[in-house]
């Protein structure tokens, strides 16, 4: 069996074990959280066991090593989320909804679903198809600065401290910006891709509050429904932009070839 055909089935297994009803749902329901910020350590294991240099200025500018530290930033967001904040309240943001009337659609069940396909299946999906097609890696960034900033506007217009805002300001941010520097220093081609990736994570927010309205609080749909959308849309990403990939790919050996004609140019002026 071939690495790709391994890394899909790796996949593949991991959310069939997430999703599917094998006995664990309920642990699952109300410590998802807990197990992604327990596996942070073996993601990192993996990311410096398996990636072809270990020198650290390489790795900072290999989209595969990037794209594991962006789902690693979001783990560490869920942490702060929904399992401890910063004033130590466990659970905190399914808490909320117990005193927020806006966030009671929210069920044990959509959170989970909600974090584990936008976040975790984005992430996989990211790590699988990097270097080869970034598309998928600027999905996740993106979903990272418009969550991120989704929480820095909900603390400005309450004047108060929301369960998440720390790791969006301290660690979000910072990321995206990295990200997008990163990727933009490689081609100027992922221009575009950078602008439709945050059409992609707005979209994503859009379908999972107008989803999760429809679904639990109008009842239009079964919630059953609102999951499948959102594992949809999670995926998308992967064939969004494959023209400009392949167009970049085809471009490459070109462009190798012309720089090396540039030189044999610039060595016969200067002999």
């Amino acid at each position: 069996m071939e690495k790709n055909q391994l890394l899909i089935t790796s996949i593949l297994l991991l959310f069939a074990m997430l999703w599917l009803p094998f006995g664990q749902y309920d642990f699952l329901l109300d410590n998802w959280m807990k197990i992604g910020t327990y596996a942070i350590p073996f993601l990192l294991m993996g990311a410096f066991s398996f990636l072809e240099t270990g020198n650290l200025k390489h790795l900072l500018t290999d989209f595969k090593f990037i794209s594991i530290l962006m789902l690693i930033a979001y783990l560490l967001h869920q942490y702060e989320e929904h399992w401890i904040d910063v004033y130590g309240n466990h659970y905190a943001f399914y808490e909320l909804g117990a005193k927020d009337p806006s966030v009671k659609p929210l069920t044990r069940a959509s959170i989970f679903v909600i974090n584990t396909s936008l976040v975790w299946l984005v992430g996989a999906l990211a790590i699988w198809k990097s270097p080869k097609h970034l598309f998928p890696s600027i999905a996740m960034a993106s979903i990272i600065v418009v969550n991120g900033v989704v929480h820095i506007l909900a603390a400005i217009v309450k004047l108060n401290y929301n369960p998440g805002l720390l790791t969006s300001i301290v660690i979000f941010l910072p990321l995206y910006l990295f990200f997008v520097r990163s990727i933009l220093s490689s081609a100027t081609i992922y221009k575009r891709q950078i602008m439709g990736g945050i059409l992609w994570a707005v979209l994503a927010h859009v379908i999972m509050v107008i989803g999760l309205l429809m679904a639990n609080w109008f009842e239009l749909f079964p919630e059953m429904v609102y999951f499948t959308l959102l594992v949809i849309w999670s995926v998308v990403p992967l064939i969004l932009f494959r023209i400009e990939k392949q167009l970049k790919m085809d471009m490459d050996p070109i462009l190798s070839s012309n720089n090396h004609w540039c030189l044999y140019y610039i060595c016969c002026q200067r002999s």
